[in-house]
């Protein structure tokens, strides 16, 4: 029998320590044959990487940053390590995830059925509410300026259980072929936190590398874990802020000059940047036809 190819599951652990050992119990019930965990820390304050060894040992490896790198720079760390021990494949993982025991499987066959393929996600649920979707993957128009997370907030009535190509998909679960890691690099680390996985999937498709949904990849996400904690530590907190700038618009500039119609990058910028108002949010809705969230929450918010 043919060995599984090889994947380095890398996740990023930051003053996290309790969701990280739930995410690795979970973890240790999988069904995938080959293997292994690397834990980024990004400099917690507390004891977490002792924590984790004690309870998990030989499992995992960890690697300590002495300062915070954010996600995209800690991330790369993990990589850089598991491509120098020959990874096949390498799986960014939210620590305030819990994954069904197939989830890697279903990935890696999806990956493995189609060279072109080079980054798979997962259907993601809301931890809070097990059966209410979170993410099936995004799309952008980036001449209208509109960044769409499908089927956010829908309760999952298999709706979304067909294998579908996205721009982009949730960077909370992103498995990457090495082969695209080769032709392209790694995460942009200048995006300290969040749009990451825009900017990667954007790139890896736009070197030619398909992007793929997989509905029978699970997992649960503790939405806003990551950012709950911000208020905590001010000086990250300050990091971040200024790194992104109000509802990300530094990021969304940067991506709409980079990825945006030559010389017109401007316009759908603005566009995005409006939408992300509660009255700009609602005019969005409008034009993709998302009835269902508009009459189920912009409404109510409006009219408070």
């Amino acid at each position: 029998m043919a060995t599984d190819p090889k994947v380095s599951i890398v996740i990023l652990n930051w003053n996290g320590c309790d969701d990280t050992i739930e995410c690795l119990e979970s973890l240790k019930k999988i069904d995938y044959s080959n293997y292994d965990v690397i834990i980024v820390d990004n400099a917690s304050s507390g004891d977490d990487v002792a924590v984790l060894h004690a309870r998990f040992g030989d499992y995992i490896h960890s690697i300590v940053n002495e300062r915070n790198e954010g996600f995209a720079g800690g991330c790369n760390i993990g990589m850089r390590y598991a491509l120098e021990r020959g990874a096949d494949y390498i799986l960014l993982l939210n620590n305030d995830t819990v994954v069904d025991a197939g989830f890697l499987t279903e990935m890696v066959r999806v990956a493995e059925g189609d060279s072109k393929i080079g980054i798979t996600g997962c259907k993601i649920y809301y931890y809070s509410q097990p059966g209410l979707l979170q993410s099936v993957g995004g799309k952008v128009n980036w001449w209208l300026g509109i960044t769409t997370m499908c089927g956010r907030d829908e309760e999952d009535k298999g709706q979304y259980d067909d294998l579908l190509e996205r721009d982009f998909v949730f960077g909370t679960a992103l498995l990457l072929k090495r082969s695209v890691i080769n032709k392209i690099g790694l995460l942009d680390a200048s995006f300290f936190f969040e749009c990451e996985d825009i900017d990667y999937c954007t790139r890896a498709k736009r070197a030619g590398c398909k992007i793929k949904y997989v509905p029978a990849s699970k997992i649960w996400h503790k939405y806003g874990a990551s950012s709950s904690k911000l208020p905590r530590f001010s000086e990250t907190r300050t990091i971040v802020k200024s790194n992104r700038g109000i509802a990300n618009y530094k990021y969304y500039y940067r991506l709409f000059r980079a990825y945006g119609p030559p010389g017109l990058y401007i316009l759908p910028f603005l566009i995005q940047t409006v939408s992300t108002t509660l009255p700009g949010e609602f005019v969005r809705l409008v034009i993709i036809g998302d009835w269902r969230r508009i009459k189920t929450g912009i409404l109510k918010r409006l009219c408070k």
